[in-house]
């Protein structure tokens, strides 16, 4: 990471290093909390297999994803007004390290207590992803937001992959010594949290505050609501950036999906262990990784719109194989397919995000752009849930299923213009 233009004025690399780290950080709690181990384990172990077991735990993240939606924009408008954007992520911080350190106490039929940590934690993590992304933009130019943000990407499927693997070695000790998921699966939760923790120091230490505290009057809160009622009233100045919004809102529920339910579809379609899923699940981080590196470099050079047509392509494809899958040998081709598209495509829609918002609202767009996301969150893995309960524990069907938000995504996709939209942010500073 060398400065020059990819960086904005009196921007160190260090500083990008650490923005990027906070990436790092929250990565373990996304691969090992959602993806890789406590949601196995919530359906296999806490509800005993239930015939609603995956539809309680994609209801608890839905729950957790409709709190983000709610307050995201309004929390970014905040953070706007008071320059806080710093204060605010440290909040979210410990508010997830803490809830995920008490997943440790969820065990066999505490389905209620593991619900409620669930949401809570996610909660904070989620409204913690929104903040620090609201920092790129004053870190990177605008033509190279996508370089910049695949190098946070990157470096988070790599925290990913040093918690996972955290947590590997500890279940294969665990399991060598005769332990039940039981007790190993808790003491993952505590890894993931002190890792957390450890990796998100340099983001503190390090990043700056460079937005300018804005007067506040004694009805700030009415005159903050009224701030984000207007950027939904203004939004026909911004139409390109609300309609990719709507686009992310379909092409990340299929993602949030994936993301939530790969590790149960594993399990209770291909007959996956817990120590296959991990080893698994780390190789998709580092092929997720490679994919989010290289493609800001193509997102660059190729265009916003192109590079995500390409990655929901993939998607596509990557469901296909998935549906078909009659192996673990097929279905970890589909996986690491899934982590090159996961990889690529959340660092791109991230930067476009970030190039289509108005530099003066930059926290206000991002929690925007949460709320797409997290509404995503709610209705993409709530439907995989429902087509399991409906259809007698049919994974296979849910992931096609899933496979239709990715079509809708590619077709809604190409009514946006990039240039014309990021004409309408530039010109709201003029």
């Amino acid at each position: 990471m060398s400065s020059g233009p990819a960086l904005a004025e009196e921007v160190k690399p260090r500083e990008v290093f650490s923005w990027a780290m906070y990436d790092f950080a929250n990565s373990g709690y996304t691969t090992v909390v959602i993806t890789a181990v406590f949601n196995a384990w919530f359906v296999s172990g806490i509800a005993g297999k239930a015939p609603w077991a995956t539809f309680a735990w994609t209801a608890a993240l839905s729950i957790s994803y409709l709190a983000i939606m709610l307050t995201a924009p309004f929390v970014g408008a905040w953070a706007d007004v008071h320059a806080a954007k710093k204060r605010v992520l440290l909040v979210t911080t410990v508010g997830c390290i803490l809830f995920t350190a008490c997943l440790a106490l969820a065990g066999p039929g505490d389905v209620v207590l593991a619900m409620v940590l669930i949401v809570l934690s996610n909660f904070f993590y989620g409204t913690g992803e929104n903040v620090i992304a609201a920092f790129l933009p004053e870190l990177a130019e605008g033509p190279a937001l996508g370089k910049v943000s695949g190098w946070g990407w990157s470096l988070g499927y790599m925290g990913g992959l040093v918690s996972l693997g955290a947590c590997l070695a500890w279940v294969s000790h665990a399991q060598t010594a005769g332990q039940p998921a039981a007790s190993f699966v808790p003491v993952t939760m505590l890894i993931t949290a002190v890792l957390f923790a450890l990796a998100s120091l340099p983001t503190f230490l390090i990043l700056r505050e460079r937005a300018r505290p804005a007067p506040v009057t004694a009805h700030f809160m009415r005159a903050a609501y009224a701030r984000v009622l207007d950027t939904f009233r203004q939004a026909a100045r911004y139409r390109d950036l609300s309609r990719f919004l709507v686009c992310i809102v379909f092409y990340q529920a299929g993602i949030q999906t994936v993301i939530a339910l790969a590790a149960i579809y594993a399990e209770q379609a291909l007959g996956f262990t817990t120590q296959d899923t991990i080893t698994l699940i780390l190789v998709v981080n580092v092929t997720a990784a490679i994919g989010a590196f290289a493609f800001g470099y193509v997102q660059d050079a190729i265009g916003h719109v192109r590079s995500i047509a390409l990655t929901l392509v993939g998607w596509i494809i990557m469901i296909a194989l998935a549906y078909f899958s009659d192996s673990k040998a097929m279905f970890w081709v589909a996986a690491n397919l899934a982590g090159l598209c996961m990889g690529s495509s959340q660092a791109a829609g991230r930067a476009l995000v970030g190039y289509l918002a108005p530099p003066a609202r930059l926290a206000e767009f991002f929690g925007l752009w949460g709320l797409a996301v997290k509404a995503a969150s709610i209705f993409g893995p709530l439907t995989y849930g429902l087509v399991t309960w409906i259809f007698a524990g049919n994974h296979r069907l849910a992931i096609l299923a899933t496979g239709a938000y990715f079509v809708v995504g590619l077709a809604l996709l190409f009514a946006v213009d990039v240039e014309r939209g990021r004409r309408a942010a530039v010109a709201e500073g003029t």
